[in-house]
């Protein structure tokens, strides 16, 4: 029995079904070409993009890329927050800018600076919360407002004396109910790191090229600090001041000095913030009352300090 599509008659009769057929197949083939053509150019366009900002973020001429994920954000928000804290709003308008002056000074600066993109940005957001803005945030910071944060050696007694005092008070009410790391917090905020005059002594062991320090002045200056800078171990010390220029810092705002903590020169001061290469038994004899002190997480404990928290690979100390 012969086909009955083979059927001239069944032919005729389906043709302008088939015909129909085919031109809504023609119509709905040339829709998805026109968005597949679409998508094809906008992968090429977001190519093109990704280059340039490769060119810019990636890892070529650093050592680490600076390219964090949203998830990568989110967490460090979260510990820079519960370290100093601040509420999240604060602490990711600080990550951000720190993330902003990270890429500009290493692409306009020489060399470049040692970490993740986490912990650089962890340490420039945190440090300038837990110390810039306590003195005109807390009572008890107006209080020891008698000489700056870290000083030479056997100057500004009175004041230490002063943040002692705060300390103690804001112990006895973080007692009162506070979590231990709010507590630690609280300490910090009411203690002697409440800056006189708006001047914080800085000490950055390890300091390469000194871009971080570039950024870490700029950061404390927003919030109405200004830092002097004690930089050891700069690997190029005619880059270092190239780059701390692009930071705001002139000669007379940072030293820049060989060797380590037992350098005379370094050994002469007392300091408000303390940035190690790693935890050192001697710093506490260099931390003014109240300092924070930021080393790797991965060291030892130093004694005589209390723990703050840990952001990223880094963890945050306090002096008494």
């Amino acid at each position: 029995m012969p086909s009955l599509l083979s059927n001239p008659l069944t032919r005729r009769l389906l043709r302008p079904a088939v015909s129909l057929v085919e031109q809504r197949m023609e119509r709905i083939t040339h829709a998805f070409q026109k968005d597949l053509d679409a998508l094809h150019h906008e992968v090429a366009d977001l190519r093109r993009q990704s280059y340039g900002l490769g060119l810019l973020l990636d890892e070529a001429g650093r050592g680490a890329h600076r390219m964090p994920t949203p998830t990568q954000v989110d967490r460090l928000v979260a510990e820079v927050a519960t370290v100093t804290g601040e509420a999240g709003e604060r602490a990711r308008a600080e990550v951000t800018v720190a993330y902003r002056h990270l890429v500009a000074l290493e692409a306009l600066g020489a060399g470049g600076t040692g970490g993740t993109v986490s912990d650089v940005c962890g340490r420039l957001a945190s440090v300038p919360l837990l110390v810039g803005a306590r003195a005109g945030a807390a009572p008890s910071a107006r209080a020891v407002a008698g000489a700056a944060v870290g000083a030479p050696a056997g100057v500004g007694a009175g004041a230490g004396g002063s943040g002692a005092t705060a300390g103690a008070s804001a112990d006895g009410a973080s007692a009162d109910g506070a979590s231990a790391a709010g507590a630690v917090a609280d300490g910090v905020r009411g203690g002697a790191l409440a800056t006189s005059g708006g001047v914080v002594e800085v000490l950055e062991v390890g300091a390469r090229h000194g871009l971080f320090a570039a950024a870490l002045r700029l950061m404390l200056r927003r919030h109405g600090v200004e830092a002097r800078l004690t930089l050891a171990g700069a690997l190029d010390e005619d880059a270092a001041r190239e780059n701390l220029a692009l930071g705001g810092a002139g000669r007379e705002d940072a030293r820049l000095v060989r060797g380590g903590l037992d350098a005379p020169e370094v050994r002469e001061r007392r300091y408000g913030v303390l940035i190690l290469d790693a935890p050192r038994e001697e710093a506490r004899e260099l931390a003014a009352d109240g300092a924070v002190l930021v080393a790797p997480a991965d060291g030892a404990p130093v004694p005589g300090l209390r723990p703050v928290g840990q952001v990223a690979d880094s963890l945050y100390l306090a002096a008494p």
